[in-house]
């Protein structure tokens, strides 16, 4: 048995909506589970879905303030005014910028751009830059993926003459800026079809206005912002990033093939998850660890060697920020570990002197995945006096509405359910602690903290091939609201495993479900090769890729969890160094079990842990999950005694046998009759001093005689007085079998063949009816 430490919540789309799909549409059973999944629930609207256009992006002037925001840029553009470009230190940000200075400059605008400086003047609109630009003679500002909630800076910007546009996407507050013009996809005001714009979405329904034509040419810029910002990828989103991404892969721009070649991924084969996992994260580590400005440099770079130094420097920051991350997080699982009054608490709240305000959040999220429990991380601060950090939570627990709780501790937070930014007192810090950890016992119940995986697609393995899974790839983008699938493959068994890498540190199986099977690696899972068996069911949460050798495309399965329910019998038979089996056994979690001393004595140095010799009472026999079987006992039955009371879900079953009797076997009926009659003839025959002359002589194993004569002595055939043996003619008639001698051989010669040298298949079979 092996179960997840996760909770699997799995969910089935449709049936019938799913055969719909793939009759209408000619889809694999796959492909259609996964539109079903998201949402699409007629044919009409799947086809939509895979086949959206330009005619998916809205009119941008549908946008409030659009028309008025498009007419004063103009104006600038023919009065010569100095324009203000003024970002985001984050990957939205820095494409943002990139975006307004091409449409700006293109149109022939006196433009220049500003980043705020994250741990200098913080997030949003800031006075001292401002009144920089306006010193450098600024006529209008325009801020990008930022500005909303920037009050006062912007009414600093108007006292100062300068003409201000907002074009921002995060949540407004109830006093809006008094900024000249407001884009905003979400303003009460306003009717724009799709809130969901991330900040270069926004950004880029001005260009769009400005250029009176659709920008292809921007799309790519969009396509990496919109992902790294995490907005639903739905409407018009999800049209910006699938064509973002197709003029990226042909795309001419030197950034493009820079960061290619800092990623080492090819540039035909971009996807959204080389902008989440290697082109976002390089743009936002500069904002993180300083300015942000190379950034944006470098999407602005005409040539190619340019380029490439910038993507360098960006990757030695995301490097650099990678280092910082871990050393953090190290830090902070150690005072986690070390410190019970932070390690108890359901809610984390670590805190350490001179930690990276702009990477603290990262940390959280790492704390998050391993202890799953809501975290906040706190960078210290003590001439301010103040403590700065992000927090990242868990289902059940609405991280702003339970910080909100907390006002009077907490002069400066925002945020929303899963992931929150504060600033506090450093004072206050162990207080916010115990009230979060009080919060969080009032509304987080044990099976709130095991993790969750939603799994949204079931597989059955003749349903995965290399067309169906280069099928599901043109589904895309995956990203928020439009999720990556989570296969499972539930009741298979394994056909072939082996461990594979220099290491042994992975897994490779091969899946079957009786007749197809199916290729799966498991990275990091060398484990499961000691920890699965074969002949059970188990089921496997993972994903899908498609595995190319030398021109030959092949379906992989790679395995992200396992579990099974079924009890599992390891055959550790027959291995006689102790070594080779004894590092598959969970030595700290197995009750080793021997049925005769002296099995104990031989194994007791070998093995390194106690070991329970069975006492006629099984008092000394405890529960336990993994039970290791060192050796059979005299009777069966007492073996069934032991599984009745340990109910092991594993059993290692390794039946040392020093004396085996199976391959003596028993004497024919043929040989005591021939024998006794040898004794019969021969009145006090001294046995002891001829028996091993006998054996010779009949070609009898010695041991075979010594058996025979115990079975006549206890059945009264024969006795001896004197060294000198007789046959009692007056004996009373028994069958052999009624002998103790040989009930007992005959009892562990079929012992043995059972359980000693039977198949694999039979010896599970024999547990599984005693188990079941």
């Amino acid at each position: 048995m092996i179960l997840s430490k996760k909770r699997w919540q799995v969910e089935r789309p449709d049936a019938t909506l799913v055969q719909a799909l793939q009759n209408d549409l000619q889809l694999s059973a796959i492909a259609a589970k996964i539109l079903a999944a998201r949402g699409c629930e007629t044919t009409a609207e799947a086809e939509s879905l895979l086949n959206m256009t330009e005619a998916n992006v809205h009119d941008p002037f549908l946008m409030y303030g659009m028309a008025e925001a498009v007419a004063r840029i103009e104006q600038a553009l023919e009065n010569g005014q100095k324009i203000l470009v003024y970002g985001d230190y984050d990957a939205d940000g820095v494409t943002s910028t990139t975006v307004m200075l091409n449409v700006l400059l293109d149109l022939g605008a006196d433009v220049s751009f500003k980043i705020p400086n994250r741990f200098i003047h913080g997030y949003g609109p800031h006075e001292a830059l401002f009144r920089e630009a306006y010193e450098e003679g600024v006529q209008l500002i325009i801020t990008v993926d930022n500005g909303i909630s920037g009050i006062e800076p912007v009414r600093v910007a108007k006292e100062l003459g300068m003409d201000v546009i907002v074009t921002d996407h995060h949540e407004p507050g109830e006093e809006l800026p008094p900024a000249d013009i407001l884009l905003h996809p979400r303003l009460p005001e306003g009717h724009y079809p799709f809130g969901e714009l991330a900040g270069v979405g926004v950004a880029f329904k001005l260009a769009h206005a400005l250029y009176g034509e659709l920008p292809i040419h921007l799309m790519e810029l969009v396509a990496i912002g919109t992902v790294a910002d995490l907005v639903p990828l739905v409407d018009e989103n999800r049209y910006l990033v699938k064509r973002g991404i197709q003029e990226m892969r042909r795309s001419l721009s030197p950034w493009v093939q820079a960061m290619c070649d800092i990623a080492s991924t090819e540039q035909a084969k971009i996807t959204e998850e080389t902008i989440g996992f290697y082109f976002g994260p390089r743009l936002n580590a500069v904002g993180r660890l300083g300015e942000a400005a190379p950034g944006v440099e470098l999407l602005m770079a005409d040539d190619s060697a340019k380029a490439s130094a910038l993507a360098k420097q960006l990757n030695a920051c995301n490097t650099e920020r990678k280092d910082i991350v871990k050393s953090i997080t190290d830090e902070a699982i150690a005072l986690i570990e070390s410190d019970e009054k932070i390690g108890n608490s359901l809610v984390l709240v670590v805190a350490g002197e001179g930690w990276n305000a702009g990477v603290v959040g990262i940390v959280a999220s790492r704390l998050v995945e391993q202890y799953y429990r809501p975290t906040i991380v706190l960078s210290l601060n003590p001439e301010k006096g103040t403590a700065k950090g992000s927090a990242r939570s868990i289902e059940g627990f609405h991280l702003y509405n339970e910080l909100a709780k907390n006002r009077d501790i907490l002069p400066h937070f925002g945020g929303h359910p899963m992931a929150a930014g504060m600033t506090l007192s450093l004072e206050h810090v162990d207080e916010l602690r115990t009230r979060l950890d009080a919060q969080a016992r009032e509304c987080l119940t044990e099976e709130q903290l095991t993790p969750i995986v939603h799994i949204d697609i079931p597989l059955s393995i003749d349903e995965v091939s290399a067309d169906a899974i280069e099928e599901i790839s043109a589904l895309g983008p995956f990203g928020t609201d439009f999720p990556k699938p989570v296969y499972v493959l539930e009741d298979v068994e394994i056909s072939s495993m082996r461990k594979i890498g220099a290491a042994e540190n992975h897994i490779k199986m091969e899946l079957t479900n009786g007749y197809d099977k199916l290729d799966s690696v498991g990275f990091n899972k060398g484990h499961l090769h000691d920890e699965l068996t074969y002949g059970i069911k188990v089921s496997f949460i993972g994903d899908l890729q498609i595995n190319e050798w030398q021109g030959r495309k092949k379906a992989q399965f790679m395995i992200e969890d396992v579990q099974t329910t079924e009890w599992q019998l390891f055959d550790i038979r027959g291995i006689r160094q102790t070594a080779r089996w004894l590092n598959t056994v969970p030595k700290d979690e197995a009750q080793f079990i021997a049925f005769h001393p002296a099995t104990m004595a031989y194994y007791q140095s070998l093995i390194g842990a106690p070991i329970t010799v069975v006492d006629p009472a099984l008092s000394n026999v405890e529960q336990s999950d993994y039970i290791v079987l060192l050796d059979l006992p005299q009777q069966v039955q007492k073996l069934e005694e032991v599984l009745q009371k340990t109910t092991p879900s594993r059993i290692y079953a390794h039946f040392y046998m020093p004396d085996s009797q199976y391959f003596s076997s028993l004497p024919t009926r043929e040989q005591f009759s021939w024998y006794y009659k040898f004794l019969k003839n021969r009145p006090a025959f001294p046995l002891d001093m001829h028996i091993a002359d006998l054996a010779k002589h009949t070609g009898w194993p010695l041991d075979v005689l010594k058996f025979m004569t115990q079975v006549f002595f206890e059945l009264g055939f024969v006795k001896m007085e004197s060294g000198l043996t007789t046959v009692n003619v007056n004996a009373p008639k028994q069958a052999l079998t009624e002998a103790p001698s040989y009930k007992q051989r005959s009892e562990q010669i079929e012992m043995e063949q059972k359980l000693v040298y039977a198949p694999y298949i039979e010896l599970k079979q024999w547990f599984d009816e005693r188990l079941t």
